[in-house]
């Protein structure tokens, strides 16, 4: 048996090599490899011009008098600077003065992402420089027009009013596993992304979060797919702009047309490469929170604790490594967590039950729930301190290689699942098809 066997982990805008000890036996899960697109230009033009369940770009935007266009924030890494200038020149090029066209980023309850940040989220100087590139705002309440209560579970539904009044609506999104909408991109670039607070909030309500359909990968009776689905319809006619995204970051599928077919078509695309069918659950779980841009903030890494739990044996550890660079996340955030670790996970649980709206951003540490009923949390950070390190609420360690080898030793089992692209891979307890 070789001493040790290296495999590298997404951390921050690098990775880390992993040095299992000797003995130890590494189930790898990365998602299948998809062929990448040889000429993304020519890709998105064919979206364009062969939309799903609507006319081609170069149709939609004639007659049309404004445009807004919806963009993710920063936590997720959009190919934005590939497609948003063929975009726009299509729109202008169909008579939609640039003056009439905003580029909205989707922040949902995030912080804005402005200067540097900005040009880099954008990706292309030109779109900066030709048409409005704004943030959402979901505590401004007069940027919101609202549309009433959603018919089947009465969510009030706010929407950025830049967004709603626009002659031409267009969201654009990447499709990857999401830990409650069941897969992102599409309507969630609406809602949450540019909904107003008490819409976020009641996504973010117990009511939901507890729901054994809200999970990753999965649309059927998922309630909060469902409450997007009839938001969009409230909204009226909205068209999306779906990427798909390989490991290295590069476009594998491109997708345009009605927001809804367009979503389910990248969907049906991505689906079997994402979710991996593993046989066996593991008591040493390795994982990560996707690198940058998504591993920045301790809020954000809470979705690679949430992705592997099927695989994790109870009682077993779960190990995830985060740069954490941007430190903890919202005070919001940072004050749902003081309280879990005063209270308790029980207790912390049942204040949440009782609310019709989550307080902003407790809805993550809820999440964080769900993997500490399975097994030991472990987090590997260089990006904390001490006061945040304490109110994680997990035990924090000073080294990958000797956290695994604890838990090999402690366990008494040498196999170790290692998934290097964290949440963006989902092991499926069961036997491959």
């Amino acid at each position: 048996m070789h001493d040790s066997v290296s495999i590298e982990l997404a951390f921050g805008r690098g990775t880390l090599a992993l040095s299992l000890p000797a003995g130890a036996e590494p189930t790898v899960l990365r998602k299948a490899a998809l062929p990448k697109l040889g000429n993304n230009g020519a890709a998105i033009r064919g979206a364009f011009d062969n939309p799903i369940g609507s006319p081609p770009l170069s149709e939609l935007v004639k007659g049309r008098k404004s445009a807004c266009i919806l963009i993710c924030d920063i936590t997720r890494p959009v190919p934005n600077r590939l497609f948003l200038r063929p975009m726009i020149e299509t729109m202008i090029a169909g008579g939609i003065p640039a003056d009439r066209i905003d580029v909205l980023v989707a922040t949902g309850l995030h912080r804005p992402n402005e200067g540097a940040e900005l040009a880099e989220l954008v990706g292309d100087p030109w779109v900066l420089e030709t048409v409005r590139v704004t943030n959402h705002f979901a505590r401004n309440e007069q940027d919101h027009v609202d549309l009433g209560v959603t018919p089947t579970r009465g969510t009030p539904v706010r929407i950025n009013r830049l967004f709603v009044e626009a002659d031409l609506r267009i969201a654009t999104g990447l499709v990857e596993p999401h830990f409650m909408a069941g897969w992102s991109g599409g309507r969630k670039v609406v809602a949450p992304g540019v909904a107003g607070h008490e819409t976020i909030r009641t996504f973010h309500s117990a009511r939901f979060m507890e729901d054994p359909l809200a999970v990753q990968c999965n649309l059927v009776g998922n309630p909060l797919h469902e409450e997007q689905l009839q938001i969009v319809r409230m909204v009226g006619e909205i068209y999306a702009l779906n990427t798909v995204l390989d490991e290295e970051r590069d476009l594998v599928c491109v997708t345009f047309g009605e927001i809804i077919a367009s979503h389910l078509a990248a969907v049906d695309f991505v689906s079997d490469a994402t979710c991996i069918k593993v046989p066996r659950r593991f008591k040493t779980v390795v994982t990560s929170s996707a690198g940058y841009p998504l591993d920045k903030t301790y809020y954000q890494t809470i979705k690679g604790m949430v992705t592997p739990i099927d695989i994790l044996e109870p009682g077993g550890t779960l190990i995830i490594a985060s740069e954490c660079s941007e430190g903890f996340g919202s005070h919001e955030f940072r004050q749902a967590q003081e309280r879990l670790v005063e209270l308790g996970p029980e207790r912390f649980l049942a204040t949440l039950s009782a609310k019709t709206l989550a307080d902003i951003d407790e809805w993550q540490t809820e999440m964080q729930l769900k993997p500490m009923r399975v097994g030991k949390i472990q987090l590997y950070t260089t990006g904390l301190d001490s006061e945040e390190r304490r109110i994680t609420g997990v035990e924090l360690v000073p080294s990958l290689d000797a956290a695994i080898a604890e838990s090999v030793a402690r366990h008494g089992d040498g196999a170790v699942a290692v998934i290097p692209e964290g949440p963006y891979v989902i092991p499926v307890h069961g036997q491959a098809a």
